[in-house]
């Protein structure tokens, strides 16, 4: 039986789409059970709807709380029985409960150097901080926002002419879409998991982030 891929979104899709290409060609060995969107209005659904994906939205706006919004996700989420959950710029915190049922099945990406910058607008806080390089982390998720046990992580050199939009771009482009589809593809293939807290890859604990020298070659 192929590994089940829920993928949660809120925006444009862009590691969306990356991961759906990469199941399509072969890279990740899995099939997309559903794409669940909190936003009606993200341009991710109509993408994978193309892709003739099953897609669903569950509006956080329609819940009296966190926590109301989480036990519907959660039940929604049950009914695809996913072996992987992918968070791609998927905008909502999630509760320990919701966590603690996905521990270890979910992943997410972020666009910084964590443990720096955890949280919102990491582009611009790199920039205000004068830092030298900025980039991206796959980390499992946990119920302390963004502080998972990080799995692979990409870096680049900040320009002396980049602003927030141009960062955020390059950090895309050149690290994001790359290091979120090898990550679920060592998932999928069982090359990867979560053991306590620590990120276990091919049977050795991950003491730091691997880097994207160890991208494979169909993922550079």
């Amino acid at each position: 039986m192929r590994v089940r891929l829920a993928i949660l979104i809120s925006g444009r899709g862009r590691n969306l789409r990356a991961l759906i290409a990469a199941v399509q060609d072969g890279r990740i060995d899995a099939e997309i059970a559903a794409v669940i969107s909190n936003c009606r209005n993200a341009e991710g659904l109509a993408f994978a709807r193309k892709a003739g994906l099953v897609t669903e939205v569950l509006s956080h706006a329609e819940f009296v709380d966190r926590r109301a919004f989480d036990t519907a996700l959660a039940e929604r989420l049950r009914r695809y029985a996913p072996d992987i959950v992918a968070l791609a710029g998927f905008m909502r915190v999630l509760g320990e409960d919701f966590v603690a049922e996905f521990r270890g099945r979910m992943l997410n990406i972020h666009p910084s150097l964590l443990p720096k910058y955890a949280g919102l607008h990491t582009h611009r806080r790199a920039l205000a901080a004068g830092d030298a390089e900025h980039g991206a982390t796959v980390h499992f998720v946990t119920s302390e926002v963004d502080g998972g046990a990080p799995v692979i992580q990409g870096r680049l050199q900040i320009q002396a002419g980049d602003d927030e939009a141009q960062l955020a771009e390059r950090v895309m482009n050149d690290i994001e879409l790359k290091i979120y589809p090898q990550a679920v593809a060592w998932m999928a293939r069982g090359e990867l998991r979560l053991i306590e807290n620590a990120a276990i890859y091919k049977g050795q604990r991950l003491d730091r982030a691997l880097g994207m020298d160890q991208l494979e070659e169909a993922f550079r």
